[in-house]
């Protein structure tokens, strides 16, 4: 019953490796999984969760958190659908991981899994790592954008990973010390990648 976090530089290749892990493992892939929970446990809108992920670190969340109260929201709303905050969200994002976690046999996307699992007893955590470079070209490779929309793009998650984190007070993210296992992605392809998890994870 073990669960598997993927945390990843963004152009890395976690979503691909996360994906690929769960098939070949038939582990849920918990990514669009987490957001569908979180939107019914906050009775709230997916693609609002998504959006809120979207600017997670950055000013629209600040103003949310800070300048919408729920009582005006549920004078507005008629008490009809929820409200979703900074603090919310994180509370019901922790509740959620450690669920999915506690269900076993999970590839767990980002989110902070590898510190709100830190403890968990069959967590296995992985950290994608990979030259600015290398993952713009990954970028323009998946995506069919220009180079310049993939550097664009590679900048904007860095900033945003990195607020994000600041705001939970966590400035070691990339340490080593917090995985069992970190990846070169420059020095792999997904799928050795992918035998090096299933090694240590399924011996």
């Amino acid at each position: 019953m073990a669960v598997i976090t993927i945390s990843r530089q963004f152009g890395a290749g976690g979503q691909i490796l996360g994906q690929m892990l769960a098939d070949e493992l038939e582990y849920t892939f918990a990514d669009n999984e987490i957001i569908q929970r979180l939107a019914r446990e906050a009775n709230v809108s997916s693609k609002w969760i998504k959006s809120f992920e979207k600017e997670a670190g950055g000013r629209l969340s600040w103003i949310i958190s800070r300048l919408v109260s729920k009582r005006w929201l549920d004078l507005v709303l008629g008490g009809e659908y929820g409200y979703l905050d900074e603090k919310i969200y994180l509370d019901y994002m922790v509740l959620i991981i450690a669920q999915i976690a506690d269900e076993g046999n999970a590839v767990i996307m980002g989110r902070g899994s590898q510190y709100i699992l830190n403890d968990h007893p069959d967590a296995f955590h992985v950290l994608l790592i990979d030259e600015v470079e290398t993952r713009i070209k990954f970028i323009v490779k998946q995506h069919g954008v220009t180079e310049g929309k993939a550097a664009s793009a590679v900048n904007v998650a860095d900033r945003r990973r990195l607020n994000l984190y600041g705001r939970l007070g966590k400035k070691d993210y990339d340490n080593p010390l917090l995985y069992h296992l970190v990846l070169n992605m420059g020095r792999l392809d997904l799928q050795s990648a992918l035998k090096i998890i299933c090694a240590m994870t399924n011996p």
